[in-house]
């Protein structure tokens, strides 16, 4: 059997996080005297990090970065207290990184949430499973940009410390995610991709994107390592 390198995207692919997320950030809109948002819109309001997630929630005219960065003064520390209160692993999670832990593949979180509440959800969730978790780090360009998969396979030594290029990434690595920015961060690193329909993108607008390769149930996964 060979060994893999496997890596998760977090929100919408190990943990259904949106209730969490939405609670934050209807309280940190509450305070800084915007409108909120019922918790069922937030799934089309995620992704490419927490500034874009309260870029989407704020009103058309009031999308500034001064106004984001006031939003978001409010919303880390509720969410640093708050982050597991709702959050939980989708079913069939838990039992899947078990088992690839148990036939040794490797297994790393690339998040653009940013790294404390990253590595906080994942130790919370899932203590010692992983070998490399990443989040959204100062100077690190977010996904899609590839840097995240790239600086995963430095850690466990999968290729030579060189510049970041697309060759550097070793060819067994399987990245699985819920959303385009995912695919599209898999594209760039050069690494396959998996897209998991239980996250935050609905099956059809995947398949509308032209994502070929779709799980239903975590435990296909193993199916194709």
């Amino acid at each position: 059997m060979r060994i893999m390198t496997i890596i998760f995207d977090l929100d919408g692919t190990l943990l259904n996080t949106i209730d969490d997320l939405g609670y934050a950030c209807n309280y940190a809109l509450e305070q800084t005297g915007y409108p909120t948002h019922p918790i069922e819109a937030y799934p089309a309001k995620v992704g490419n990090g927490i500034n874009n997630l309260i870029r989407r929630a704020l009103p058309e005219t009031e999308r500034t970065e001064e106004n984001i960065q006031r939003v978001r003064t409010h919303f880390v520390p509720y969410y640093n207290a708050h982050n597991c209160d709702y959050t939980r692993p989708y079913d069939g999670i838990p039992e899947l990184l078990t088992a690839l832990k148990a036939q040794g593949h490797r297994l790393a979180v690339a998040s653009n949430k940013y790294q404390a509440a990253t590595e906080k959800i994942v130790g919370h969730f899932f203590p010692g499973m992983f070998d490399v978790v990443l989040g959204e780090r100062d100077g690190v360009e977010r996904k899609p940009n590839p840097q995240i998969v790239y600086d995963i396979s430095d850690r466990l030594r999968l290729t030579e410390h060189r510049p970041a290029t697309p060759d550097r990434v070793q060819t067994e690595i399987l990245y699985i995610g819920d959303s385009l920015v995912d695919r599209e961060t898999a594209a760039n690193a050069g690494v396959p991709f998996v897209a998991c329909s239980w996250g935050f993108v609905p099956r059809q607008q995947l398949l509308e994107a032209g994502v070929t390769r779709i799980v239903d149930q975590p435990n296909e996964i193993l199916q194709m390592i």
